[in-house]
């Protein structure tokens, strides 16, 4: 192996666990995902990752929850996007973003569209979902908008 692959595969960090199908499981859900942000130095996201969290846990407990049933809350960090995976157990119910007019929920999706660079729904194995969204990692959007502007100004130039 050489040292390029090497430094590729320590930088991808690993996060997963089991909830209860709850309110309370959401919510705890949403304070571990910032702790762990916090172990892994990554604080500038975590407002943005506990905003896509909650809305992913709850869509979770609410929509895909199965009585007795748990969900898996997996975040995975590699050098320039944080992934964050949430799993529950009924993969008949595909989330849609929704736009919904007066009504007091229904917008959970609309905000993760918001706030990811991408989000998508994995189905299986049966009977499960994964409803997932990534962020970029900061550091990584402020060098390729530096390297763009770098361009720009060399395009000018010439």
């Amino acid at each position: 192996m050489n040292q390029e692959t090497a430094q590729v595969l320590a930088s991808v960090r690993q996060f997963g666990i089991q909830l209860s199908a709850t309110r309370r499981g959401a919510r705890l859900a949403r304070l571990l995902a910032v702790e762990q942000l916090r172990t892994w130095g990554l604080e500038a996201i975590s407002g943005t990752t506990a905003q896509v969290v909650a809305e992913l846990a709850a869509n979770a407990v609410t929509h895909g929850r199965v009585p007795g049933r748990d969900f898996h809350l997996a975040l995975t960090s590699t050098a320039d996007t944080l992934r964050i995976e949430v799993t529950d157990t009924r993969a008949g119910r595909l989330p849609v973003p929704g736009h919904p007019d007066g009504a007091e929920s229904g917008r959970g999706l609309l905000i993760v569209e918001a706030l990811a660079e991408r989000w998508g729904v994995t189905p299986g194995p049966v009977p499960r979902k994964t409803v997932w969204a990534e962020i970029g990692l900061p550091w990584v959007r402020a060098a390729v908008q530096r390297g763009s502007a770098t361009r720009c100004a060399t395009t000018e130039k010439l």
